[in-house]
């Protein structure tokens, strides 16, 4: 593990500098144009020179400050909570930031409502007792401020994907009460495959491409929509896009919420599964997985009660604290009442103290990666000699780790209106492993913030690509996703695929050892043979993108067909 890693640090390659300015459209002094649909943009020589000051140095340093043993893994309510919201804010004030709280201070107070889970459960079937050992072959919480909950022999009845879609037809709980009954479903969106057989159906729940039916969060609010008692999802990597690992780590910690009238109404037992005991307990049932997965893909799929039954028993320490968001200003010219933001989740998952060895899970890439880059364009910022029209806000939210919360709090209760909001950047993890010739769009075509993006990175002579691995629903796993939620167009980017001087497939090969190796584990450390030049290029264009966003006179739009865009629309126009 490391500490503070010196700005010297040897293994690191110089970026080059941001080539040429974008100059697609010729403008006077320091302003950028746009056409009405977002797509051509200029930036300026003053822009190219602010860019500069982002290094990978700088990007480093903050890394390695941000997921140092010190910090305790930046859980939300510990004092790692206190050392991270410390750093970005003292860090702000460096910079020479505004606060961007109206009231004077840095951060924004965010409620919230912590559990711990103390869980004992078994399933019953065929005569067996099948024994579940927590958290190694599953994982329940209860999301509830009481002393404890118990589901006490409830049927099991398993509802296929645990999805109803009026758009597609679909329904898995077609003809079937399970108020009081713990309902087995499976992860990710129904498989449904093409008449050919050779590929998934694009026309339904977007083939390939994970829609929010397919997300854990949809799958437990359609539960507690149908009253169920407990809502169990069978753990499959591939489906799922992690490991079980990263289920145990992120659920036998403690969860959050958002204060919420409503939260007692939610279903009482929320947990995950391995694939192992659900395979146990569907024999044991005289069940076959496959092919109970197999029915599960087809619209006249109806639910399959197993003649078992379920019993959890959870005690559960609730607590409630108060987190916060940590936001600083830029203020803008003409424009300074509307406002781009840049978001990047401090927090990570704290420590474990039942590990053996490393028990500080340190996030180095999820996310003080993120927040590094944060802190850089925040920097570059100040370097121009004028603001730009629009003003610019660094948000960095607490909570990502627990479903959003930070992001979703500041999206529900704003500290500048939503409609002068007029675009969201996240950035949830930076490239470690050196330059790409492309950069990736989660959501690739959902606003025409991407057709800025694909105008800035023609001057690295670069070029922008859709999601590789869209089947992992990371649309729906970041910041971004509560903005979009309410309308604002929301932009999130992830590393690029194609590496310079490297053989193909070396990116995919990349990602896949760091979800498997490093992702939601204490290994997501500073590692020694990083190579953070392709992280200067991406996160300069980061920069320009909301510089050009901040000084164009047309504002960025969902693009028609969007599921936000009636949202947008209908904000807009009041």
């Amino acid at each position: 593990m490391y500490a503070r890693v010196p700005s010297r640090h040897g293994v690191l390659h110089g970026a080059t500098a941001f080539a040429a300015s974008i100059a697609l459209a010729a403008c006077a002094g320091d302003r950028s144009g746009t056409s009405a649909a977002g797509g051509t943009a200029t930036s300026t020589p003053a822009a190219d020179t602010a860019a500069g000051a982002i290094t990978s140095e700088g990007l480093l340093q903050h890394i390695a400050d941000l997921s140092a043993d010190s910090m305790e893994g930046r859980a939300p309510g510990t004092p790692g909570e206190q050392k991270a919201v410390a750093y970005m804010q003292s860090q702000f004030k460096a910079l020479g930031l505004k606060p961007g709280n109206p009231d004077g201070t840095y951060l924004q107070n965010v409620d919230l409502i912590g559990y711990v889970a103390h869980p004992t459960a078994s399933f019953n079937a065929g005569g067996k007792t099948i024994a579940l050992k927590y958290p190694d072959d599953y994982v329940a919480n209860s999301r509830h401020k009481r002393p404890e909950t118990n589901v006490d022999n409830s049927d099991i009845v398993f509802v296929g994907y645990g999805v109803v879609a009026p758009e597609y037809g679909w329904d898995d709980y077609k003809g079937v009460d399970v108020t009081g009954k713990t309902i087995l479903m499976l992860v990710n969106d129904p498989a449904v495959r093409a008449a050919n057989d050779t590929a998934l159906d694009s026309t339904v729940f977007k083939g390939r491409a994970m829609t929010y039916y397919g997300r854990w969060t949809y799958k437990y609010e359609i539960a507690t929509q149908k009253g169920a008692a407990a809502a169990i999802i069978i753990h499959e990597t591939g489906p799922a896009g992690y490991p079980y690992e990263v289920v145990r780590g992120s659920y036998s910690a403690e969860q959050f919420d958002v204060p919420s009238p409503d939260a007692e109404k939610r279903v009482g037992v929320e947990g995950w599964v391995t694939l192992n005991k659900a395979k146990e307990l569907l024999a044991a049932s005289g069940k076959n997985f496959d092919s109970l997965k197999a029915a599960a893909s087809r619209k006249d799929f109806k639910p399959v009660a197993l003649g078992a039954k379920a019993t959890f028993h959870i005690k559960i320490d609730s607590r409630q604290i108060q987190s916060h968001n940590v936001i600083a200003k830029l203020e803008g010219g003409e424009k300074k009442d509307e406002y781009v933001v840049y978001t990047a989740h401090w927090d990570h998952l704290g420590k474990d103290t039942t590990l053996k060895g490393d028990q500080i899970y340190n996030g180095a890439i999820d996310n003080a990666s993120g927040s590094s880059a944060l802190l850089e364009i925040a920097k570059a910022f100040t370097k121009l000699p004028t603001p730009p029209r629009r003003s610019i806000l660094f948000l960095s939210v607490t909570a990502e780790e627990k479903n959003l919360l930070g992001a979703k709090f500041y999206a529900t209760h704003p500290l500048y209106p939503l409609n002068r909001t007029v675009a969201n950047i996240n950035m949830d993890g930076v490239n470690q492993w050196g330059k790409t010739s492309d950069f990736t769009v989660i959501g690739l075509g959902n606003s025409t913030l991407d057709d800025v993006l694909a105008d800035a990175l023609k001057a690295q002579g670069r070029s922008v690509k859709p999601d590789a691995e869209p089947e992992k629903g990371f649309y729906y796993r970041s910041d971004h996703f509560e903005f979009a939620k309410q309308g604002v167009p929301a932009l999130d980017i992830d590393a690029g695929t194609d590496y310079v001087g490297k053989p193909k497939g070396y990116g995919m090969q990349k990602r896949d050892e760091y979800t498997n190796n490093d992702y939601h584990k204490p290994s997501d450390e500073v590692k020694q043979d990083w190579d953070l030049s392709g992280a200067v290029d991406d996160v300069r264009v980061l920069f320009h993108v909301g510089y050009v966003v901040a000084q164009t006179d047309a504002l960025p739009q969902w693009k028609p067909g969007n599921e936000f865009k009636a949202k947008r629309d209908s904000m807009m126009a009041k």
